[in-house]
């Protein structure tokens, strides 16, 4: 997989979370997904990204950032929403946020197979 398509894949990743199709999130997500190290699958992956939504339901996914160096995508993502209580140990209560996530990803066979995530949760306590 060239580059190119691999960025092409992760903006379709994206639009999957984005419009919540969870049905053809498996077209993006290795069944044997880790998530920071941890093995979670495919199903505790979806699990909770359905969670991240229920709990923030104007979540939205914003490509601040996407380099591509196949099997690798690198992406600084950028959200301001509004989580219903608290997140990431912070009391938010409904209160707008506005915070940004680095996240590396390695594919395998054109899905993601392994997430490291970092979240600017600092960003979040300032604004508190």
């Amino acid at each position: 997989m060239t580059d190119t398509k691999l960025a092409d894949t992760y903006r379709g990743y994206v639009a999957c979370l984005n419009n919540q199709d969870w049905g053809t999130l498996h077209r993006f997500v290795h069944d044997e997904v880790h998530y920071n190290g941890d093995r979670i699958g495919l199903s505790g992956y979806r699990k909770m990204l359905e969670r991240d939504f229920s709990e923030i339901p104007d979540l939205y996914f914003d490509i601040q950032m996407l380099i591509s160096d196949t099997p690798f995508i690198a992406s600084r993502l950028q959200f301001n929403c509004t989580p219903k209580g608290v997140f990431l140990g912070l009391p938010v209560n409904g209160r707008k946020v506005c915070f940004s996530e680095n996240v590396f990803y390695e594919f395998l066979d054109g899905r993601i197979r392994h997430v490291w995530s970092v979240i600017d949760k600092a960003a979040i306590e300032a604004q508190l």
